[in-house]
């Protein structure tokens, strides 16, 4: 029997944002398309994540495309350089920081719109969020604005009038805090999440990256307990 409901494409690292945008689809009643990205990343226990987190929310296919954007280097998540440790959250809002990824959410986009495009589907959601992130152009509304624009000028099925093409940003106006609470009352399993830049061997997060400084301030802004274990002394800051 074939599946009647409106199809999207959902960007999904594996990470809380990412994990809660597709809970919002799933709410919406999306046939929903699961696409992660193996880009040379050095966190690539967030694929696992994505993984488990497709199984959990009974995706209708999860693809992990390869597109090694990390063989240009330019990040300290593709390249040898240090993941910034202990920032103090004003320092992560003053400049764009060294893991940001030259034009990544551009490449993911455009993948998402080509396999849109396949799918006959009207609709990519994607977690980016515009208050508590770490400065990155590729998440501002703006940003979203103009993709969208391009997108629909962009594709045979655009030209013909056979898809006009939505950019869902669900989160983008969120606090974490806010983010968070959402996808508890949608039930997001955050504990099969990861958001950390550097963890271990195991997976585990440190603790002390921006991206887990970020989730630790908004569980603690949300007043709810982190289901991750971190390295020993992980803090507030």
């Amino acid at each position: 029997m074939s599946d009647a409901r409106k199809r999207a494409v959902v960007l999904l690292s594996g990470g809380a944002d990412s994990t809660t945008a597709l809970a919002v689809a799933t709410r919406e009643g999306y046939a929903t398309y699961a696409l992660s990205f193996r880009y040379g990343q050095r966190h690539k226990h967030e694929l696992e994540c994505a993984a488990r987190v497709a199984r959990h929310f009974n995706v209708v296919e999860h693809v992990t495309f390869d597109v090694n954007i990390g063989a240009f280097g330019g990040s300290a998540l593709t390249a040898e350089i240090d993941v910034p440790k202990n920032r103090a959250i004003a320092d992560m809002e003053r400049d764009i920081p060294v893991t940001y990824v030259p034009a990544r959410n551009t490449v993911f986009l455009s993948i998402a719109l080509s396999w849109a495009e396949v799918l006959g589907a009207n609709d990519i959601f994607i977690g980016v969020n515009a208050l508590d992130y770490s400065g990155y152009p590729d998440c501002r509304p703006e940003y979203i604005a103009a993709f969208k624009k391009m997108a629909n000028l962009a594709t045979k099925a655009g030209v013909e009038g056979q898809q006009t093409l939505r950019v869902h940003t669900p989160l983008i106006q969120l606090t974490k805090a806010q983010i968070l609470l959402l996808g508890q009352s949608l039930g997001v399993p955050y504990g099969l999440t990861s958001s950390c830049y550097d963890p271990g061997e195991l997976g585990e997060p440190c603790g002390h990256c921006d991206s887990c400084l970020l989730r630790l301030k908004g569980f603690s802004e949300a007043g709810l307990e982190d289901p991750l274990v971190y390295a020993p002394e992980s803090e507030v800051v």
